[in-house]
């Protein structure tokens, strides 16, 4: 892997790890991180009371390409359905409902980083 691949490759992960963190503190539980199958993998799977929550990571260091948020697309939003729907067949887990939210997090070079989490995306 290139050194541009690992700085991305430490970026996301870190992305992740904050969100994981921030949702659980919000009283979510953890139930899976980074789930693959052959359609894709889903970054986080969290339970909110009685509905099953898949949620998409994404990080950034600038928005010189878009924010964060707005890097889920109509294509990207579908495939998460699928996966969820996926993830559900390959579990025992029988939720209320299911819900996609998105948490972006910006890691500028100064300055705090920025999270921003949105419910119900897709």
């Amino acid at each position: 892997m290139d050194t541009t691949a690992q700085r991305r490759s430490a970026l996301g992960a870190y992305g992740e790890t904050l969100a994981a963190r921030h949702l659980v503190d919000a009283g979510m539980v953890l139930l899976d991180r980074n789930w693959r199958c052959e359609l894709g993998e889903l970054d986080l799977v969290l339970r909110d009371g009685r509905v099953l929550v898949v949620c998409e990571v994404k990080t950034r260091s600038s928005t010189a390409f878009g924010t964060p948020l707005e890097a889920v697309t109509e294509v990207k939003a579908a495939r998460l359905r699928r996966l969820a729907a996926r993830w559900l067949a390959d579990h025992t887990v029988r939720p209320a409902e299911v819900r996609i939210d998105l948490v972006g997090v910006l890691v500028p070079r100064s300055g705090p980083t920025e999270l921003d989490h949105v419910r119900g995306v897709a």
